[in-house]
């Protein structure tokens, strides 16, 4: 296969960029941009990023703290654009994971795979890929918290207690018999939750 010209190079990172709605490790922007390299890969994803924030006030391709790239809205930028959106910010399971996460905060790996099943480790290392949650490690275990990202983005503010304050009382006015369940809400409401917030 012959030598990918940088137009068509930049011209692929974009699209595969644009097209993903997840963030891209290096290794897959290598194969996406046909160069087979990664310093010229490097390269051109410097450019795209200058490119971008020149061109673009409310989007932005980021790097991210792990090597890989993001093509997102500015965060400070999500509450307005919220109502208008058709495509989900996230998968569904992957919101579902993360309203758990939100409500049940501190929460280990070890309860998420229990609540969520196995799938669980794929949803954790894209939301902190997109730095919505962190976690600490205690013995064996790991610890999740939101960060201060997700309250951002979400349009969610204060303390991780009053945040869990307002995700019960959203439940329990939408949920038919919450308020008779000792039990935590299952995640589903939780994800209407966070999805509407910003509006509110």
């Amino acid at each position: 296969m012959g030598k990918v010209e940088d137009d068509e190079a930049i011209a692929r990172l974009e699209a595969a960029l644009y097209s993903a709605g997840r963030p891209l490790s290096i290794e897959e922007l290598i194969k996406a941009s046909g160069t087979e390299s990664r310093t010229k890969t490097l390269a051109l994803m410097t450019g795209i990023v200058k490119k971008t924030k020149s061109a673009f006030r409310a989007l932005e391709i980021a790097p991210l703290p792990d090597g890989s790239y993001v093509f997102q809205l500015k965060p400070e930028y999500s509450t307005v654009i919220r109502k208008y959106a058709s495509k989900p910010l996230l998968p569904t399971a992957t919101l579902k994971t993360l309203s758990y996460i939100a409500y049940m905060q501190p929460v280990s790996s070890k309860r998420l795979v229990e609540v969520r099943g196995s799938g669980v480790y794929m949803h954790l290392k894209l939301l902190e890929q997109l730095a919505y949650i962190e976690h600490q490690n205690v013995g064996r275990l790991k610890i999740y918290n939101t960060t201060e990202k997700f309250q951002k983005y979400f349009g969610i503010q204060g303390d991780k207690d009053l945040l869990k304050q307002k995700l019960f009382t959203k439940v329990r006015s939408s949920g038919q018999s919450s308020a008779s369940q000792p039990a935590p809400p299952q995640p589903e409401p939780t994800t209407e939750t966070i999805s509407q917030s910003p509006q509110q």
